[in-house]
């Protein structure tokens, strides 16, 4: 495994460096360096996406927990930010930040199948609304642009990615959950590994969340605008780059750039196929290769920018979180 990843790294920055060279190295730091305060604007504006993101979560996840135990907004706000920092700054297949916070969460108070269940219910549904923004995104750029080979190309890869969505969706509802978990339950039985005891009742506890459908529709809706938010930052840092593009374009821009860095999971950070991606589809609104390239970088500094401050609070977070007891809320919370 650590060498399909170091493998993938090298694919990514291979295929950065061979953009970079290939269309001018010069011409798009001279484009970053010129973003000047947008990037800062887009660094303090990411801010709002993560705190939908992390409002989603809270959402699913709950406030009152076991024993007594209270999280509020600012511990899921702080999780997201370590979810993101993991997923985007260190070699894993952008899904490490989710078992990182996930046993944060658990350890904050809320249990491993709760904290589990509820992380599996909201990268769900984070899958099922960017799916949403792309099918929303290639529905407007059809709108906006003639068909052509690309267009045809982009459609068919919004199809794919559309069953894929519903189809991790409805093997949870299918029990795939629960036969992983039968699996890990007997093969750690049989290993003799402790603690995975704490997963019993999964698939349970995961159809539990989901049947609390105001939670699910909330939840939705929140992320959904998150994704959406990302057409205003493409518009952001397009201005400052002296290439303005209407908010519908941006829209496109952004769906379609998201979608080719989540597909390349195997790929650290989506590198160089992100980059592919937004040059692909910026093509088509007349924007040149270097500033395609640059706008993908300039919202790779606002990931480091973001994601640095994540790792030293994830550190932070390992040694000093403990669960938060709330005064007013223990007896009810004991309760539930």
């Amino acid at each position: 495994m650590k060498r399909l990843t170091i493998l993938a790294a090298g694919f990514g920055v291979g295929l950065t460096v061979w953009m970079l060279v290939r269309f001018g190295v010069g011409s798009i730091l001279g484009l970053i360096a010129a973003g000047g305060w947008g990037i800062v604007l887009a660094i303090v504006f990411h801010g709002l996406q993560v705190f939908l993101s992390a409002s989603s979560w809270w959402v699913i996840g709950g406030r009152q927990v076991q024993d007594g135990a209270v999280l509020n907004l600012w511990d899921y706000f702080l999780l997201r930010c370590v979810r993101e920092g993991v997923n985007n700054l260190l070699p894993v297949a952008q899904v490490g930040g989710e078992v990182v916070s996930a046993r944060l969460l658990a350890h904050r108070g809320m249990g491993m199948r709760r904290a589990a269940a509820a992380t599996i219910c909201d990268l769900t549904v984070e899958l099922l609304t960017q799916v949403m923004f792309t099918i929303v995104g290639l529905a407007v750029l059809l709108c906006l642009v003639k068909r052509s080979a690309t267009t045809d190309e982009l459609v068919e890869s919004g199809f794919v990615v559309l069953l894929i969505g519903v189809g991790i969706f409805g093997s949870q509802w299918f029990g795939v959950v629960s036969v992983i978990e039968k699996l890990l339950v007997r093969l750690s039985a049989h290993l003799g590994w402790t603690g995975v005891d704490g997963i019993r009742g999964l698939h349970e506890e995961i159809m539990l969340l989901y049947r609390t459908s105001s939670r699910t529709v909330i939840a939705g809706v929140a992320q959904f605008a998150g994704w959406s938010l990302g057409a205003v930052e493409v518009c952001i840092i397009l201005h400052f780059l002296g290439h303005d593009r209407s908010l519908a374009a941006g829209y496109v821009i952004e769906s379609v750039g998201q979608i080719a860095k989540s597909a390349a999971f195997a790929v650290p950070g989506g590198l160089g196929v992100s980059e592919g991606g937004y040059v692909l589809v910026g093509s088509l609104f007349g924007m040149p290769p270097t500033v395609s390239i640059a706008l993908s970088l300039i919202k790779r500094l606002r990931e480091i920018a973001w994601g640095l401050p994540s790792l030293v609070t994830w550190h932070w977070l390992e040694s000093n979180w403990r669960p938060h007891v709330g005064i007013s809320s223990t007896s009810g919370a004991h309760q539930q």
